[in-house]
């Protein structure tokens, strides 16, 4: 599966350095707007503790772990929604991506220019929200002229659509975004694609002495996205471009523990990205391979095996699923079986996170 997380902000808020570190894609971080024009794409690999323990067991050629792409979009400004800073080039790379990573300056540097000339969160942020929503109020508009007209003729599926687009323009207009409207229909919205309706994820871009618990800074940044629900991560993006060079295993933990941290905060932002996504793992294990595969949790058994191959979901026949603590316990597939840990299923199965599969298939 093909997902993205999109990584935006306003100029010099630490976006192309976070990017950067994410997966060592050197987009140029620069001290001055638009140093990043087009979308950078990082495919960027999914920790997870359990491959290891697959691959102590399995002793696989080659081990391969799930991936995430992450896109860096250039830092939007005020206007973007009317095109200023190349602002609908932007926002048109935002509206393909599935969910958004906001990065919010939380740190004093006077060597790092504010394009707002000073450090304010509530104000970064309600920038960013402000030129999403008017993109989101415009296609919201557009497409009401359109239902209306049907609307007033009578057709009660129009009338319907009518009440819930005329619920987001209202919305938009007291400055909320789309994710904060509560609608038990969204299908009026959907073919809008709307900006502001993403699942999303506020990185407080922190310096290092708050990287524990926080600074002004971030604590108005969580008390102003309550409402929404969304996580706010806090991260020192200069100290993970750091963390993200060190290739030995040992001493990137070392490293950490330097700062008394237990894992960097890249690892916690793919970990937040993919769950913000409702995103699952299964697992495939065998002697040439051990690898993990990306699902939608929710994933019956046929949808699973599509993700290898559109093949085993069209000639799909049953599924051989092991638990990954029957598979520590019993060490091999054979020793599995003989312990009758192998279950046969069909269709109708719900794939469960950390699942190790093999399908059977016929086309």
């Amino acid at each position: 599966m093909s997902l993205q997380c999109g990584i935006v902000g306003l100029p010099n808020v630490g976006k192309s350095t976070l990017f950067n570190a994410l997966s060592n894609a050197k987009a140029e971080a620069a001290n001055y707007p638009f140093c990043t024009i087009d979308p950078n794409v990082g495919v960027v690999n999914v920790p997870d503790k359990r491959l290891q323990i697959l691959e102590e067991i399995v002793k696989p050629q080659a081990v391969l772990p799930a991936v995430f792409e992450f896109v860096d979009i250039a830092g939007l400004v005020k206007g973007a929604s009317k095109g200023e800073g190349l602002g609908n080039k932007f926002l048109g790379n935002i509206r393909e991506v599935n969910a958004i990573i906001h990065v919010i300056r939380c740190f004093e540097d006077d060597n790092i220019v504010h394009v707002q000339g000073k450090v304010d969160p509530v104000s970064d942020k309600e920038i960013i929200d402000y030129e999403l929503q008017l993109k989101d109020l415009e296609s919201v508009e557009k497409k009401i002229q359109k239902v209306e007209r049907a609307a007033k003729s009578g057709d009660a599926k129009a009338k319907k659509e009518l009440e819930i687009l005329l619920l987001f323009k209202k919305s938009f207009e007291e400055g909320k975004n789309a994710r904060q409207v509560q609608v038990d229909d969204l299908e009026p919205v959907e073919d809008l694609h709307l900006l502001t309706i993403k699942p999303v994820i506020y990185v407080a871009n922190v310096d290092e002495a708050s990287l524990k618990s926080g600074n002004k800074y971030s604590e108005k940044l969580k008390e102003l996205v309550k409402s929404e629900g969304a996580d706010v991560l806090l991260i020192n993006a200069s100290l993970e471009s750091d963390i993200s060079q060190i290739e030995d295993l040992e001493e990137r933990k070392l490293f950490l523990e330097e700062y008394g941290l237990e894992e960097s905060g890249l690892d916690r932002l793919i970990r937040a990205s993919y769950s913000l996504l409702n995103l699952g793992t299964y697992f495939t294990a065998g002697v040439k391979e051990v690898r993990a595969w990306t699902i939608k949790k929710g994933f019956k058994a046929p949808q699973a095996a599509g993700v290898i191959h559109t093949d085993f979901e069209k000639g799909f026949i049953k599924a051989e699923v092991i638990k990954l603590e029957d598979y520590v316990k019993y060490k091999t597939e054979a020793a599995c079986r003989e312990a009758g840990k192998i279950s046969l299923e069909g269709k109708e199965y719900v794939v469960q996170d950390g699942d190790i599969m093999h399908f059977r298939f016929n086309v």
